[in-house]
């Protein structure tokens, strides 16, 4: 779990304008709340929160905002989202989330398949159905990923939500025991292609016979 300092200031103000002019000055405006608390306007030094996304991992990364106000005062957060812009991919604003240390929060980890199926070395595929999978945990207690061993799966073989066992006070909260990773055999999709050439060909020779019927009522 990584935890990444960053600093915050206050901001009385709020709008496009006031915006506008703090990214002007090399700032982010931000906003910080909670499930007890009151919404905060922040701003933030552009460079240095740039910084801190490469340090942590984007949605996984606990922040430890300190927020300078005449005396500094520290809050555990998250990001909960970053807008930017979709020309230029400049920062325009970020929302942070305060959690307690000693309350389970749910997040998306990511799904990382390791080690290489006897069934693909067979002329099978992998398919990773979901990428990421949703928890409920400590905050402290979040993983980087979940790292599933498909040395194993053979053609035909699937690992599903129900089979992946985390480590500590973790759970998965799904309500259906959905399929994570799949090999399925090469030849189920080569015949799926066949079906689909075989369709366009017969579609083709259908609007072929149709034209030549229309030349001869011509």
């Amino acid at each position: 779990m990584d935890f990444v300092e960053l600093k915050a200031n206050i901001r009385k103000t709020s709008g496009s304008a006031v915006a506008r002019t703090l990214r002007a000055a090399g700032k982010v405006p931000a906003v910080l709340y909670g499930p007890s608390m009151d919404s905060i306007l922040l701003s933030l030094d552009l460079q240095e929160f740039e910084t801190s996304l490469k340090k942590g991992k984007k949605g996984l990364s606990i922040y430890n905002l300190a927020i300078q106000n005449g005396d500094a005062v520290t809050k555990s957060v998250m990001i909960k989202e970053l807008q930017t812009d979709p020309m230029t991919r400049m920062l325009l604003h970020v929302d942070f989330y305060e959690i307690a240390m000693d309350r389970k929060i749910k997040v998306n980890i990511p799904v990382v398949p390791t080690g290489k199926s006897k069934g693909v070395e067979l002329g099978g595929i992998l398919q990773v159905i979901r990428r990421e999978l949703e928890i409920f945990c400590l905050p402290n207690e979040i993983p980087d990923s979940f790292e599933i061993d498909i040395t194993d799966l053979d053609i035909g073989d699937s690992v599903h939500v129900e089979d992946i066992h985390p480590d500590g006070d973790i759970e998965i909260p799904a309500d259906v025991n959905f399929t994570v990773i799949t090999v399925i055999g090469a030849r189920i999709d080569e015949e799926l292609e066949e079906e689909a050439e075989e369709g366009e060909e017969g579609e083709e020779g259908a609007e072929e016979g149709d034209t030549a019927e229309s030349r001869g009522d011509e």
